[in-house]
């Protein structure tokens, strides 16, 4: 067995070598940086040199930092830094805190929270307002309308919402997902929807989360159905989903905005189907709803994914 001084020499040795960690470490300027900050003695200090070490190299990075496509820490934005736990014995806890960059990024980001999108390209997500080009006398009409929805969206009647419509490319998409990221910057709850891509998704999910979405899409504050008219028209399709749809946000007063490459008329043909005369009874039913629920303004412009423009 061995002898109670043999311990106590051991830990002496333990000792030694911490301390002879911490004060290498301690050459290091952003070690000295780190520790500087934290009110605890060099003995607690130094049982942390590992941790302290890790945590001084990403504040060093940190400090040279120029954004986040240059961060050099283990996770990308975030910085491990240690902080001070008070109590009898004072120790030190780890965690990663955001750094500046990815808070304001945070931030600015936010407003996504507010908004669903079903099947939409990402790139919406970044839609402004403010980004809308101006070069065709068309689209001033379309912000022209959209500052009065901005203006008159807290009234108790919500105004109308938009059907527009024309040629492909035209930017029809990025002008609405630019008006709901306006509105989800306010704290208004939207979904912009890519509407025959939603129908095929129901289909697929009669035994998941069916009810979920079709009831989510159906009570949001703000919808876009974005390109209908585009879907492989069915019964099912234009009056259990349509037609359920239109029917409680008309009722209700929620705004839905479309687009379409039809016009009205061409929609109506389109959801006829069949072509029978009951199918057409049926049709043009949905699209007096969408009528009564939108105004519709007409896009006809250049292809603007030819060159990659956003809108």
């Amino acid at each position: 067995m061995q002898k109670l001084k043999d311990f106590m020499v051991l830990g002496e040795k333990e000792e030694n070598q911490l301390r002879q960690n911490f004060v290498s470490a301690s050459r290091n300027s952003d070690f000295q940086t780190l520790i500087r900050t934290l009110p605890v003695s060099e003995d607690v200090l130094m049982k942390y040199t590992s941790l302290l070490e890790d945590a001084s190299k990403e504040l060093g990075h940190c400090l040279s930092c120029k954004g986040l496509s240059s961060c050099g820490n283990s996770v990308c934005g975030y910085r491990f830094q240690p902080k001070v736990e008070n109590g009898v014995h004072p120790t030190l806890q780890f965690e990663y805190v955001a750094c500046p960059f990815l808070q304001k990024k945070l931030k600015e980001e936010a407003y996504l929270d507010n908004i669903e999108m079903f099947q939409v390209a990402k790139s919406l997500r970044k839609a402004s307002i403010a980004d809308i080009k101006t070069d065709d006398k068309e689209r001033l009409q379309i912000l022209r309308y959209f500052k009065q929805f901005l203006d008159h969206y807290d009234e108790e009647e919500k105004p109308k919402g938009l059907y527009l419509y024309g040629s492909f490319g035209t930017g029809k998409t990025y002008l609405i997902a630019a008006l709901l990221n306006e509105l989800a910057r306010r704290g208004v709850r939207s979904a912009m929807v890519y509407y025959p891509e939603f129908l095929r998704g129901l289909k697929e999910s009669f035994d998941l989360d069916y009810k979920e979405k079709f009831s989510f899409v159906k009570k949001v504050p703000v919808l876009l159905l974005d390109d209908i008219g585009a879907e492989a028209a069915s019964v099912w399709g234009r009056d259990e989903i349509l037609g359920s749809i239109l029917q409680f946000r008309m009722e209700e007063g929620l705004p839905t905005f479309f687009t379409s490459n039809l016009t009205l008329e061409e929609l109506e043909e389109h959801l006829a189907t069949a072509g029978k005369s009951v199918e057409k009874v049926k049709a043009r039913r949905i699209v007096e709803r969408i009528r009564y629920m939108s105004i519709a303004i007409p896009l006809i412009s250049k292809n603007r994914r030819k060159g990659k423009e956003n809108a």
